[in-house]
């Protein structure tokens, strides 16, 4: 049955990929996906780690499109699945806190997120994931084990806009969950285009908790912490490179705080 599944979904994203993305807009599906996802990840992050959640009120009031939340990176799915969570339990009136996960059985679905399609087509669990509202994108720091960088493609960003224009989206500017790297110009390009109201989000502790994937224990215990800070104050009208700067800084990983933390970090994804 299991290997069942797992060509039922392998199918669905290699052979038909327009069939994939209307799947995605699916309300129902996603509800269920998510509802799948928040069940088995819930005890990960409350039971056996300790989950700290700050800012809620900076986006509990939120229009429900245009806005793009920017984060620092440290797991491919933790962070992504963590943000789901709490969006969730806001949308149900709760405040810096996930409680009894009920809000799963209504969730809040509105809401897309940035990822590597070679990520997302790693294994049929992120393949089913992707489904709860991935926006794939070809741009990656990293292809078939080989150093890359390329450009944000034109196709890609025409997908983040679409998705912006009817939802929330999360990105990490960096595409990378190692600490420090810098930012990509795309996003601020993409900022300076559709004007979103953007959300700065910092997370720590989920590179302690989690492998890279984020779908497996590390270290038991650890203390995860998600923080939304109030919405940037953002020139658009500014060059790309200024907007980038600011994201940086409000994410915590401008050069300002790798000097602050440089005791800290060094170790990290060795």
């Amino acid at each position: 049955m299991r290997f069942m599944y797992k060509s039922l979904i392998w199918a669905i994203n290699y052979h038909m990929p327009g069939f994939t993305q209307r799947l995605k807009h699916i309300k129902p599906l996603r509800s269920i996906i998510y509802a799948i996802v928040g069940i088995v990840s819930y005890p990960g992050l409350t039971l056996l780690n300790k989950l700290k959640i700050s800012g809620t009120e900076n986006i509990s009031k939120l229009p429900r499109h245009n806005v793009l939340f920017v984060s620092n990176h440290q797991t491919y799915f933790a962070d992504v699945i963590t943000f789901l969570h709490i969006f969730c339990a806001v949308k149900w009136g709760k405040k810096n806190r996930l409680g009894v996960p009920y809000y799963l059985l209504n969730p809040f679905t509105r809401v897309n997120y940035v990822a590597a399609e070679e990520t997302m087509r790693g294994s049929w669990i992120s393949r089913l994931f992707a489904l709860a509202g991935a926006l794939t994108v070809k741009r990656t720091w990293r292809s078939e084990g080989k150093e890359i960088r390329r450009g944000l493609d034109p196709s890609d960003t025409r997908k983040i806009e679409r998705a912006l224009s009817e939802n929330w989206v999360i990105t990490f500017p960096q595409g990378t969950t190692k600490p420090f790297a810098p930012g990509r110009k795309g996003t601020a390009l993409i900022i300076k285009r559709n004007k979103p109201i953007v959300v700065p989000v910092v997370i720590s502790g989920f590179w302690r908790a989690f492998n890279k994937k984020g779908l497996k224990f590390k270290k038991k215990g650890s203390l995860l912490s998600v923080t939304f800070k109030e919405p940037l104050q953002i020139d658009y009208g500014a060059p790309p490179e200024d907007i980038l700067d600011n994201i940086m800084d409000a994410i915590e990983q401008s050069k300002k705080y790798m000097m602050q933390g440089a005791h800290h970090w060094r170790n990290i994804d060795k």
